[in-house]
């Protein structure tokens, strides 16, 4: 199998990080993993044919032992979404659960999943937990919805495992504040703003921000917060003050006067009550943030409370900001579900640094392909059951790429009479079908 022509030089933008042989191997990969049932190598090798003419080892070796960089990679990919850039970069943060078997495989522990946790009880689950940095855009083929693609990634590692293999423990901000760092000082002159939820909201991460970023994320409703230090007097006794007048808490903000507006957020329009102030909070007494506190009127999660760094910025602003982040969450779903994201079984250190990740690498260039030229040959399924649906999923995009690459090896065999347009249409059907 080979892949359509457009996708091929998409891939382009990524040969410079690596040397001809490993460039070579890795398009044969990405081939495979696009066409492959399981997400395995030896099952991505047989979804490439004949085009992985090389000893399988050397597929293996991409993973375990090539001299090339993940990071370098993903900021190769950021390349790519320039063209899609707007004056400030929007980045979306998260950790997300790869399940896995075995013991000896490196990195794997017991985190908590979110999928099968309640808000009453917790499960954990043995696995790999992954800290991923993407980018949220908006693609000119569909207005007013974000697509969030990953470009950083880093491992986390429990106590246990980080004892384990000998490794100093850093905890998941500690590793998104490195993340943060590699892209802000890659892009000295461009202006980032990163949405997070509560888990990367603390101080950990709040105190240690690049200069060029910016943070929207929760805060608890019952965080104290402090008006801006007042002049210190010469002549004053005492020790100078750190911290401003208190203020009152997100939730005495909503049991007090509120205003209530319409919000376009997640695909849907809700009334809220919003409540707003600048504040800052014990943790940061200099920064300066925008407090919001919110109330849904029907229906939502009840009393919420977001703040942002960017201080001028409206109570709407702030929270459309925050509803942008639901796109990280489409895109671990869809990493998962269509790309095998949990599926590599490499069990040495840089096999399981390196595979997983390239799904999610993989999902950004699928999607950044579909935005260029593949949305022009998107063909939805005639579902009489299925009216409502007028814009492409993921799978509909990875399924696009799949028929016309098929498509385009139907015409180079050349066929000829009255029933080759019907084979070809048949094959088209098999594809699209099997996707």
């Amino acid at each position: 199998m080979e892949l359509v022509p457009g996708f091929v030089l998409l891939m382009q933008g990524l040969s410079a990080k690596m040397t001809a042989p490993s460039f070579s191997s890795l398009t044969t990969v990405l081939t495979g993993w696009v066409f492959a049932s399981r997400h395995t190598v030896t099952r991505m090798i047989l979804a490439a044919g004949d085009l992985a003419d090389k000893h399988f080892s050397s597929y293996h070796r991409l993973f375990s032992a090539a001299r090339w960089s993940l990071d370098a990679l993903g900021l190769a990919v950021l390349d790519l979404i320039e063209p899609y850039l707007g004056s400030v970069v929007m980045l979306g943060l998260d950790d997300t659960l790869a399940r896995k078997r075995g013991r000896k495989m490196f990195g794997t522990g017991m985190h908590h999943d979110p999928l099968l946790s309640s808000r009453g009880k917790a499960i954990m689950n043995w696995g790999h937990s992954w800290v991923v940095l993407g980018v949220i855009v908006e693609l000119p083929f569909r207005r007013g919805h974000y697509y969030c693609l990953p470009i950083l990634f880093r491992l986390y590692l429990n106590k246990k495992s980080a004892l384990k293999h000998r490794r100093a423990y850093r905890t998941r901000p500690e590793l998104a504040v490195e993340m943060l760092e590699l892209l802000c000082n890659h892009r000295q002159n461009r202006r980032f703003h990163v949405i997070a939820d509560s888990a990367y909201g603390g101080q950990s991460v709040l105190c240690f921000l690049p200069t060029n970023c910016d943070l929207t994320s929760r805060l608890v409703k019952d965080a104290r917060l402090y008006a801006a230090l007042p002049e210190h007097k010469p002549g004053t006794n005492g020790r100078p003050r750190k911290r401003g007048q208190r203020l009152s808490t997100p939730q005495q903000m909503l049991a007090g006067r509120c205003r209530r507006v319409t919000l376009e957020i997640y695909g849907r329009r809700e009334q809220a009550r919003l409540a707003d102030q600048v504040a800052r909070v014990h943790a940061a007494p200099d920064r300066e943030l925008r407090v919001v506190a919110a109330e849904a009127v029907k229906g939502g999660r009840g009393q919420e409370a977001f703040y942002s760094t960017c201080s001028d910025a409206t109570a709407e602003q702030v929270i459309c900001w925050y509803a942008m982040r639901w796109s990280i969450e489409v895109t671990n779903h869809d990493s998962k579900q269509c790309l095998g994201f949990e599926q590599p079984p490499g069990w040495t250190r840089r096999s399981v640094e390196r595979t997983a990740p390239l799904a999610m690498l993989l999902y950004s260039l699928i999607v950044l392909w579909f935005a260029r030229e593949g949305h022009r040959n998107w063909r939805p399924l005639n579902c009489p059951w299925y009216t409502s649906k007028t814009e492409p999923s993921f799978a509909d995009m990875l399924n696009t790429l799949r028929r016309l690459s098929v498509r385009q090896q139907v015409l180079t065999l050349a066929l000829a009479g009255p029933g080759s347009r019907k084979l070809r249409q048949l094959l088209e059907n098999a594809v699209a079908m099997a996707a």
